[in-house]
């Protein structure tokens, strides 16, 4: 079987690390992530919430955007403040490469 006509901008393979993690907030929020480190996306990680299925490209900078945890995966403000403190210590800065 072959693929229609599709114009490919991009198509790799590449080896990543994948951190798995459950935890449990002081309020008592559940999250359960796979947060992935690739060569991709200037040194940010992809965290997937594995309740939601939802993703994203995460780094420093992104947890300083006032309500991006509450928007990309629908949390309340408590519930993102306590996210983030955790993210920052697994995000770290952000080293980019090429």
């Amino acid at each position: 079987m072959q693929l229609p006509n599709y114009d490919f901008m991009s198509d790799s393979t590449e080896d990543t690390s994948t951190r798995f993690t459950t935890f449990i907030t002081p309020s008592l929020a559940r999250f359960d992530l796979a947060i992935t480190t690739t060569n991709r996306f200037y040194g940010k990680k992809l965290v997937t919430d594995l309740q939601s299925g939802k993703t994203a490209i995460i780094g420093p900078d992104d947890l300083e955007e006032e309500g991006y945890l509450e928007h990309t995966f629908k949390l309340t403000e408590e519930e993102a403040g306590e996210l983030a403190q955790f993210l920052y210590f697994v995000v770290g800065t952000v080293n980019f490469t090429d």
